[in-house]
């Protein structure tokens, strides 16, 4: 048995909510993208040299990991989904944020 009435609403009472949220997952591949490419950067610069520097540091450069992807999360929200945006901005702020990182331990 059914326990409930059908109601009428009226054009007047209609609930309007725009709730319109944008996809999280590729900013999150581009935060792991610009990730991957801000870990490549001191290969091309110091060579093979650069494992044995990752071998006592790697925690650091591993946390990064969930920070990129956040930012990439983070800025492809807050730019609407606009992919070209979010990606050339992520890449710059990811490889900002992981060059302080390698400068600082180096210094």
């Amino acid at each position: 048995m059914r326990n409930s009435q059908n109601y009428i609403i009226s054009g007047s009472e209609t609930l309007s909510t725009n709730d319109e949220t944008t996809w999280s997952l590729p900013g999150a591949v581009v935060g792991f993208v610009s990730w991957l490419l801000a870990l490549g950067i001191p290969f091309l610069i110091y060579g093979r040299n650069t494992l044995f520097f990752f071998l006592y540091t790697w925690p650091f450069f591993l946390a990064l990991m969930p920070v990129a992807v956040v930012v990439g999360i983070a800025l492809h929200s807050l730019l609407n989904g606009k992919l070209l945006y979010t990606t050339l901005i992520t890449i710059v702020a990811v490889v900002a944020i992981f060059g302080l990182l390698f400068l600082w331990l180096m210094g």
